[in-house]
């Protein structure tokens, strides 16, 4: 208990036999103690990067207190002595510090460096202050450890909080946040696409291999999305990239220590949904991890017809075998039952009046769907991964990744016959798709002389095999504007007998093996110039469709391909500013052969970038220029009628930039501008010159813009706004007719109180209702509201 220099003073006068005993030790005692100081610090991590909300905490005087966004920390009102100091953020270990503090030195600092405790770098947990959003470190990107700042590829990062703040409960929506992707594009049984950098992008990749989804992906079980930008052959392959690059979705991890929650939200449509992520050790020396995902989901469409239904669930294992060997085993199985995404083809013959979407006036709430045409689907991913410490400088890491999706029942199609007609064209399908990838990869960072190497070396095996069994029935014409009694005629009791009599044809589909050899290596010339270099070699076995019915094999074929990749990057201030530049290289394999037998060879896409990164405490951005071209496309032969020849040229050049900022105390802001110019230089006559349809728009920008609270009673009370815009761009794009899809800025806004023990949501997403389509000429949600409450434990 603290004494006073008043209380000693009464001890005096009471006690006046000891007086001088008591006037001596006393005015010690009362120095010592009524003199204060404070102490103050700095929390760092092993990267070197500030951490932000840990707790800073003297237990013998019950002080505390947390570190600010740029790791700073002040305890004040410190009696001298000496004290133990601790510090703690869950996800993070540190050992406690001795500091004193005395008349020679009142205000000693004393500062921390953090390490990540073992698994737990997917779980860390960030408070409400901060540059929340701004954390991109990443193994998977480059394939080893790199930092953002020190990487000469571009790359955004989509992370669960971002999701959760945006009460985001559909995959597709988490694109917003991520510049240049535009609205996505939904195709059956659920998968989806995105643009990046003027180039059409699937769901491939998950935690950086081979993980193709031809059906929807559920967001519950992701940890981050990772952008990838441009061609990335060389480490991941042509068949899971494309030129415009790649979207990984990284799943999470377990951690050593126990924790949970479970959320549900419920929104317009119908909107149900339940989630639950439960984490815990398995054992009394926690080497043996469990975590486990799971989601329930249903809504209908906001028109007159669809739904979707599914469950998901995501078990995930890992166990520390000893100092030098790790398993990890994860998992996702999913199934759901739909009906197919609209797509409409629009009217573009011979007196074709209707320019775009709008001036169809095809009404916007109708589906020309049934919800008994529906089709239900299946998804299994399987990953596992054994990491070995082979020594301080090596490590070597073994994945076998397997998946299979497919769907069974019908799926819809939408043709324009006329300027007011349409008909519906159904296909009864069984469409199962199966893939493995397996990779090795030895991981070293070493030095030869004073220059570092940090090396990945890697070899892959990657198919695909998918079977068809399907039939295609047309619907009669209907007016799209007035439909009328035919409008009802559109149900299974009407469609099922068309298929009695229709043509059903079995086949392969798919049957592509590829395989590859790659090496990269980052070698710091100095601690700030670094450059890259890697190839990749591909073997790719294509064994065509196969048809069963007759014995025929039509369309194999096999190529080679090598992908370079040169990167160099400056940084002008250490780990703060850094202008890079990179060559990257992308390939697609192409089938067949010219007029005169020549075999086609694969079509290679070259990137010139460079640009500049900012890493600061409250401030994050990237600012690029890239030019693409693409070479070896197919054309029409002008000189011989169905035939090609592959002299063709694309280009798509731009720029991106890209800002995640934190510009005060509880205010975040995540926000993306891109420019693409994409046209065919060398094509067809019909569309030499033009930008390809699948180019996206132009210009898109995004915002997203939250502030909350982070002291006080109402800590973590906040809300948030944003928004994303695209400019016109076109579905049909040819010298005889054009057909344009309308510019759109669609504005969202939420409110959220996020707590240690609950959360509570509420997001508007199109404030405005604004009326916007996808690619496939989809219309999009209109208004609609959702809310979420999140229980933690």
């Amino acid at each position: 208990m603290k004494t006073t220099s008043k209380t000693l003073k009464n001890n005096v006068l009471t006690k006046v036999f000891l007086a001088f005993l008591i006037v001596f030790f006393c005015s010690e005692t009362a120095f010592s103690q009524s003199a204060l100081g404070t102490i103050s610090g700095k929390a760092i991590l092993k990267d070197g990067n500030p951490l932000q909300g840990a707790a800073v905490k003297i237990s013998e005087l019950n002080k505390t207190t947390t570190t600010d966004s740029d790791g700073t920390y002040l305890l004040k009102n410190i009696p001298f002595g000496t004290y133990l100091v601790e510090i703690k953020l869950n996800g993070y270990e540190s050992a406690p510090a001795s500091v004193l503090v005395d008349q020679n030195n009142a205000n000693p600092t004393l500062d921390f460096e953090l390490t990540y405790t073992s698994q737990k770098l997917e779980e860390v947990i960030v408070s409400s202050g901060g540059n929340r959003f701004a954390r991109k470190e990443s193994e998977e990107v480059s394939k080893m450890k790199l930092k953002n700042m020190e990487n000469p590829q571009v790359y955004s990062i989509v992370s669960k909080e971002l999701m959760k703040e945006q009460v985001i409960t559909d995959y597709n929506s988490a694109f917003k946040n991520i510049p240049g992707a535009g609205i996505s594009e939904v195709r059956n049984q659920g998968r989806s696409t995105n643009i990046s950098r003027g180039f059409v992008t699937p769901q491939l990749v998950r935690n950086g291999v081979g993980s193709f989804t031809y059906n929807s992906i559920d967001p519950s079980n992701l940890e981050r999305i990772e952008v990838i930008k441009g061609p990335s052959a060389t480490l991941f392959g042509s068949t899971i990239s494309s030129f415009g690059g790649l979207f990984n979705r990284v799943t999470k991890k377990p951690f050593d220590f126990f924790k949970g929650e479970v959320s549900y939200s419920a929104g317009d449509w119908d909107l149900n949904r339940f989630t639950a992520d439960i984490n815990t050790p398995i054992n009394d020396d926690k080497t043996a991890l469990f975590r486990i995902n799971t989601a329930l989901h249903s809504e209908r469409s906001f028109q007159d017809a669809g739904f979707n239904k599914s469950f998901f669930i995501a078990p995930s294992f890992s166990y520390q075998v000893n100092e030098r060997l790790t398993l990890l085993i994860d998992a996702e199985f999913s199934a759901s039952k739909g009906v197919s995404p609209m797509r409409l083809a629009p009217f573009t013959g011979a007196g074709a009046t209707a320019h775009s979407i709008e001036e169809m006036e095809i009404p916007y709430k109708l589906s020309f769907a049934n919800n008994t045409v529906n089709y239900t689907a299946q998804q299994y991913n399987i990953f596992a991964q054994l990491k070995y410490q082979m020594s301080d400088e090596w490590t070597s890491q073994t994945i076998i990744s397997r998946t299979r999706s497919s769907s069974e029942g019908y799926t819809v199609a939408l043709t324009a016959m006329s300027n007011e007609t349409l008909r519906q064209q159904v296909t009864n399908q069984d469409y199962p798709y199966y893939g493995t990838d397996i990779q090795q990869n030895f991981n070293g960072d070493f030095k030869i002389g004073s220059l570092r190497n940090r090396v990945v070396a890697g070899l892959d095996y990657y198919s695909v095999r998918a079977t068809r069994n399907d039939a295609t029935v047309n619907m009669p014409a209907i007016n799209y504007r007035t439909p009328g009694d035919a409008y009802n005629n559109f149900t299974i009791d009407k469609i099922e007998p068309l298929f009695a009599t229709a043509t059903y044809t079995n086949y392969t589909s798919n049957d592509e093996r590829t395989y590859s050899a790659y090496v990269s290596d980052v070698l710091n010339i100095t601690d700030r110039l670094i450059i890259m270099a890697g190839l990749r070699a591909d073997r790719y076995i294509n064994k065509g469709l196969y048809y069963p019915a007759t014995n025929l094999t039509t369309g194999n074929y096999n190529q080679t391909a090598f992908s370079p990749r040169f990167g160099a990057v400056y940084q002008i201030v250490k780990d703060k500013v850094s202008v890079f530049s990179n060559y990257m290289n992308g390939f697609n394999n192409v089938g067949g052969s010219d007029f005169n037998g020549d075999v086609f060879k694969p079509n290679h896409a070259n990137q010139l970038e460079g640009g500049i990164k900012f890493d600061f405490t409250k401030i994050s951005a990237t600012l690029s220029y890239y030019n693409i071209e693409v070479t070896n496309v197919t054309r029409n032969d002008p000189d011989h009628a169905n035939f090609q020849i592959q002299d063709g040229t694309q280009l798509s050049k731009g720029f991106e930039a890209e800002l995640i900022a934190n510009p005060i105390k509880g205010l975040n802001i995540v926000a993306g501008y891109t420019y693409n110019d994409s046209r065919l230089s060398k094509s067809n006559p019909t569309t030499n010159g033009l930008r390809p349809t699948t180019a996206g728009s132009p210009t898109t920008a995004n915002l997203w813009a939250s502030y909350r609270l982070t002291q006080g009673a109402a800590s973590g009370l906040g809300f948030g706004v944003g928004g994303i815009y695209g400019s016109k761009y076109f579905q049909t794009n040819t010298v005889a007719f054009k057909f344009q899809i309308p510019e759109y800025t669609v504005l969202d806004a939420s409110v959220f109180y996020d707590r240690p023990k609950y959360r509570l949501g509420l997001k508007v997403d199109n404030l405005t209702n604004e009326k916007y389509w996808s690619y496939r000429l989809a219309a999009q949600n209109p208004t609609r509201v959702t809310g979420n409450i999140t229980f933690k434990f």
